[in-house]
């Protein structure tokens, strides 16, 4: 058998889009013919799902799972919605969520996680995509612990238990009542997943954020011609206006509009027999950040006619 040199591995892979270990095993295979490891990739899928990587996966899921005192959460992209409401997608998320608890929010050691069935993570997402016909992929996980007290969730636009557009968990540290913590905490989820804070509390803010949006509001304040005495009191008051908007514990909590989520976790804690400390929180929104291909149809349509 020939040797499988690196430049061979190379060859391989830049006539295929295949990984790295894929073109190796490939030519291992078939005694390290190039040609025949082409094939070898494409009768098994694995040519056809790297050329699939270009084309831009917005859609797909979010999965949540929350067991007691640690959850996780991950987003598993597809081309199409069509594909998310597809049982065997819908079966994957579900378990690399589930998978994700283990990974403790790592994508690198989550995708090498064994998958049920055999193989890793990343493999059997490379065998759906061969499978289902779309590029797909594992973008993001996240997940929360805390040593005493719960891990709750919510998923909003639900398509199936656990999955959906919105995914959501918040941790609570307390020493109170387990189910009067796990009701209060899927509340406050489903405050992040309709507000979008930024942080916790001021404290948890990125301080060179924070520095910028003092600098433009300070310049914003100047322009009015004020004395600086004056501006600075006007930067402060519409700082505290911003904490308001991107602070969760400073937002009014959306459900009952009247207190503030601050108020609300006291008043929690005293129902639940303990105080309650929000230690974080983590919010995915389906294809957040992924830039979206738009298509001129009309434009498409005239470039195949020649025009």
């Amino acid at each position: 058998m020939a040797e499988i040199t690196a430049a061979l591995v190379k060859e391989l892979r830049e006539k295929t889009g295949a990984g790295m270990m894929d073109c190796k095993k490939a030519l291992m295979e078939i005694g390290g013919d190039v040609e025949e490891a082409v094939d070898w990739l494409r009768k098994n899928g694995l040519a056809a799902a790297a050329k699939k990587a270009g084309r831009v996966a917005s859609e797909g899921l979010v999965g949540v799972v929350a067991e007691g005192n640690h959850g996780a959460v991950v987003e598993v992209n597809s081309e199409t919605d069509f594909v998310a409401r597809n049982e065997v997608f819908q079966e994957f998320v579900s378990r690399v969520a589930a998978l994700s608890l283990d990974a403790g929010g790592d994508l690198e050691a989550l995708g090498a996680a064994a998958y049920p069935g055999g193989g890793t993570v990343s493999e059997a997402l490379t065998e759906m995509i061969a499978k289902i016909g779309e590029n797909m992929s594992l973008r993001r996980a996240g997940a929360l612990h805390v040593s005493q007290g719960v891990v709750a969730a919510y998923v909003h636009n639900q398509a199936a238990p656990g999955l959906g557009k919105i995914g959501v968990l918040v941790a609570l540290e307390s020493a109170g009542d387990v189910d009067k913590l796990t009701a209060f905490g899927r509340q406050l989820a489903m405050h992040v997943a309709a507000v979008a804070p930024q942080a916790v509390s001021v404290e948890d803010l990125d301080a060179t954020a924070l520095e910028r949006e003092r600098n433009v509001l300070a310049e914003q304040a100047r322009a009015s011609g004020k004395p600086e005495e004056i501006v600075e009191k006007m930067v402060q008051g519409r700082l505290r206006k911003f904490y308001e908007e991107v602070c969760l514990l400073d937002q009014t909590f959306v459900i009952d509009n009247e207190f503030k989520v601050r108020q609300a976790v006291e008043a929690a804690g005293e129902d639940a027999g303990a105080p309650i400390v929000v230690t974080g929180f983590q919010r995915f929104k389906l294809g957040e950040g992924v830039e979206r291909e738009e298509k001129d149809f009309a434009a498409e349509v005239a470039a195949q006619l020649g025009g």
